[in-house]
């Protein structure tokens, strides 16, 4: 090679490169876009709650601005006093009891996902992911060097997984076992005995669990959450508990989440949070710190006007030729199928998967939905129910006007 020869490497890495940006997030941007240009588009796909942070936790930010206290560098792994509230917390609403000191504070779920993954696993490590599931999940998954293999569920069993399927599923190089319930995208709640041979199952193959119980208020009909180290507490020393503050109590902009497991981990995990970002906004943590330390009254308020919408559209969407939708027992979120609309021809054109329908839904009906490629199950949707009951009530019959025409 001359000097006058360069090499021409990637500008950005492979590693970053892979990820695929996410799905629900891209929707709710195009939405805003269509918006701010007067279309009147209704969006189902922001996984947020329409209602307002609570008035106490604002005030709690607002004190904490002026405290001079909250305007520098604190511990990498929590104020002190968030993370004892969030131990107190965690005992009060699933009966799991650790120290303060196993608890992490993150700059919101998403991180939690991220340095759990990157805590546990090398290389080449397999983490089985259930389906269908969160679009963050495998891309975290990956990013940390592990490689998801998808176990996946349908309408036929409410979106649950088996034992079964985990065995068959499982390798010599299966690490971790990613657990989400209450689910997004399908709302779907694991009752006790599943969860107990499920937990069983990986303490006996020596197999970590990441839990995300991030919705573990949001529960209707019969539901109980339940937590799995507590449902199976030989799992205690292999689990990691994820949540935030983000779902119940309304609060997705203050990206507060956290991460509670083993010590050693929880240690190794704050380690890594000392380079990755020094430690989540003060102001945040105290708003936070007065969320999770207040009554839940609010939050049985904001459950209550979720269920009346959750009938409503379990009923509408069921009520489409073509469309079958399980009631979902928890979350904000309904999962429907639309595989027997696909291939129909629909003003003049003959989608072929979920991408192709939702797009011709957002153009033809000015209806925003995450398509289920997002999720990992092409034939699917996922609609949020978080949103005003009079746009949900119109989205939903514009999209059932549009389908109703398919031949």
């Amino acid at each position: 090679m001359t000097s006058s020869e360069t090499i021409t490497r990637p500008r950005v890495s492979a590693r970053i490169s892979s990820i695929t940006p996410s799905a629900t997030l891209a929707v709710d941007a195009k939405v805003k876009a269509l918006k701010a240009e007067g279309r009147p588009v209704i969006g189902f796909g922001a996984g947020q709650p329409d209602f307002p942070t609570p008035d106490y936790v604002v005030e709690a930010a607002a004190a904490a601005v002026r405290d001079r206290a909250n305007h520098g560098y604190t511990a990498a792994a929590g104020l002190p006093e968030l993370r004892e509230a969030l131990a107190a917390k965690t005992l009060r609403d699933s009966g799991f009891e650790l120290p303060a000191s196993q608890f992490l504070v993150t700059n919101g779920g998403k991180q939690a996902v991220y340095s759990a993954f990157a805590t546990l696993c090398d290389p080449g490590d397999e983490v089985l992911l259930l389906a269908p599931y969160w679009t963050t999940y495998p891309e975290s998954i990956k990013l940390a060097g592990g490689v998801p293999v998808q176990v996946t569920a349908d309408e036929t069993t409410d979106y649950l997984v088996t034992v079964d399927q985990l065995e068959a599923a499982r390798t010599d190089r299966t690490k971790v076992l990613l657990f989400n319930s209450p689910s997004n995208p399908t709302g779907s709640v694991y009752p006790r005995e599943q969860i107990e041979a499920i937990g069983r199952w990986a303490y006996e193959h020596g197999i970590w669990v990441v839990t995300d119980e991030i919705y573990e208020h949001l529960v209707y009909d019969d539901a109980v959450n339940h937590s799995l180290p507590v449902v199976v507490p030989e799992m205690v020393d292999q689990t990691l508990v994820l949540n935030g503050v983000a779902k119940t109590y309304s609060m997705t902009g203050w990206r507060v989440g956290w991460i509670a497991g083993p010590q050693d981990v929880i240690k190794a995990a704050t380690s890594y949070q000392t380079h990755l970002c020094g430690n989540v906004s003060n102001v945040a943590q105290r708003a936070a710190l007065a969320a999770v330390a207040g009554p839940l009254d609010i939050v049985h308020e904001m459950r209550a006007a979720f269920d009346v919408r959750r009938k409503k559209i379990v009923s509408m969407l069921s009520a489409i030729p073509g469309v079958t939708c399980p009631t979902p027992k928890g979350a904000f979120y309904a999962y429907p199928s639309v595989k027997d609309v696909l291939g129909k021809e629909i003003r003049g054109e003959r989608p072929k998967d979920t991408l192709e329908l939702a797009d011709l839904i957002l153009r033809e009906a000015e209806v925003a939905v995450v398509p289920g490629e997002a999720f990992g199950t092409p034939g699917y949707f996922r609609f949020s129910y978080a949103l005003a009951e009079s746009d949900l009530v119109e989205g939903v019959e514009r999209v059932g006007n549009l389908l109703s025409e398919a031949k």
